[in-house]
């Protein structure tokens, strides 16, 4: 079953996604509008890229690597699965509110560090990368995005894009009166390397599925989101018929 109701589907789908009524009730989803809606003040030629940078507090990531196997000090994980693809989610995994938004943790995959909105060290597997894909671009909604930025997106012309779309739209932080009516429901790897790997976000809410992809790369000792080059750290929010395919959450 689509995500739309007949009678709807034409005025839903006319108009870009990220005013579609039955997403912006979404918390998750609200967090995707930052991410990838900020395109639109580029075209309209609102952008604010002459504001004055706040500064970014230095975090765990910024410096060199301090142990023999390349990650940061401090940063341990089980990658014993080596790259073998999940069939499964960890059975460690709980569930943490991030921003507007709840997002599934492992003790053994990660983040298994914190440092203010700097959630870090993932397990160098194919597990490792899903929750990376998850976890930070979470973050990006919320007013310490910056420090998030530099500490967890891949540097280059991507990452400088992002910076000067998202300086266009208000932070929105946690708030107890946001409704939370969509969640992170599931994932597929859909491309995986030691260095690199594309993974895909099953997103539900009350009237079906939405998916997304996210890239993220191993650098420094850790996974980190790869902008596309236009700036986006999500491809564009699509529907999705069903769950088949995906490993679920389970929640």
């Amino acid at each position: 079953m689509g995500i739309f109701k007949r009678g709807q589907q034409r005025s839903e789908e006319s108009g870009p996604y990220w005013k579609q009524r039955s997403w912006q009730a979404s918390a998750v989803f609200l967090a995707l509008v930052v991410v990838l809606g900020v395109i639109a003040t580029l075209t309209s030629g609102s952008g604010s890229g002459d504001r004055a940078k706040a500064p970014v507090s230095k975090g765990p990531l910024s410096g060199t690597v301090t142990k023999k196997d390349g990650r940061p000090g401090g940063c341990r994980t089980d990658d014993s699965a080596g790259d073998a693809i999940p069939t499964s989610v960890p059975k460690d995994i709980t569930w943490h509110t991030l921003g507007i938004g709840r997002v599934p943790v492992s003790a053994s995959a990660g983040p298994t560090k914190f440092q203010g909105a700097v959630w870090w060290c993932f397990a160098h597997t194919p597990m490792g990368s899903v929750l990376a894909a998850t976890v930070i671009p979470t973050q990006m909604s919320g007013s310490e995005w910056r420090t998030v930025t530099d500490q967890q997106v891949v540097a280059g012309q991507g990452r400088r894009l992002f910076e000067f779309q998202r300086t266009a739209v208000p932070d929105t932080d946690s708030s107890g009166s946001t409704p939370v009516t969509s969640s992170y429901a599931g994932f597929q790897v859909a491309s995986y390397t030691g260095g690199a790997a594309t993974i895909r976000l099953l997103i539900k809410n009350d009237q079906g599925y939405a998916k997304t992809s996210v890239s993220v790369r191993w650098s420094g000792g850790d996974w980190k989101v790869q902008p596309d080059g236009s700036g986006g750290l999500y491809s564009q929010l699509a529907t999705e018929q069903s769950a088949v395919g995906y490993t679920l959450w389970g929640v």
